[in-house]
């Protein structure tokens, strides 16, 4: 079992994948389209000609990064395949100088175990910005927010018109 990086011909695994845990709400959903179109963040864990899982790294800058798209096929759990793609999306990280990688997830103890600690989403507010803002749970959200690094200090994303609706104090500027 190794990891490498995804290539054009994965995608369409990879949106099975991905597919396979978003209808129940675990990942959002991506499309092919947007695989295609993002598959440079994509780092897949294989075994022989076996996809085992995937994931994704999604960089706003060196001051944050996030893991997403992390899913494993249920018949691989337990294997090390998940804990092969972390490491190897924070071994990324580090090639490209990231200080902070977030992530959200139902799961806080497995990523807890690698050295990632809760946060308020409100201080990560690029992720905030970039996609909870058109999630449908926005204001009713299950995840928990995890990172592992420094903590931004500010963001590089404009918060979203429908966003600054709802949140009554800046998010850009976190003050500690």
């Amino acid at each position: 079992m190794y990891t490498r990086k995804a290539v054009l011909p994965d995608a369409e695994n990879l949106r099975g994948l991905i597919a396979d845990f978003s209808g129940d709400g675990t990942l959002l959903p991506r499309s092919l389209a947007e695989i295609c179109e993002n598959i440079r963040d994509f780092t897949v864990v294989v075994e022989g000609d076996e996809l085992l899982g995937c994931g994704a790294l999604h960089l706003y800058g060196t001051h944050l990064a996030e893991i997403r798209s992390i899913a494993v096929w249920p018949r691989f759990k337990g294997a090390g395949a998940g804990r092969l793609l972390v490491d190897a999306l924070l071994e990324e990280a580090e090639l490209h100088h990231v200080h902070c990688v977030c992530l959200f997830t139902r799961i806080p103890e497995f990523f807890a175990h690698m050295g990632f600690a809760e946060a308020k989403r409100e201080e990560l507010p690029d992720k905030i910005y970039k996609d909870c803002a058109n999630c449908p749970k926005l204001h009713e959200c299950d995840e928990v927010a995890m990172y592992r690094g420094e903590l931004p200090q500010f963001a590089i994303l404009p918060r979203p018109a429908k966003l600054q609706l709802r949140v009554r104090q800046p998010l850009v500027k976190i003050e500690r």
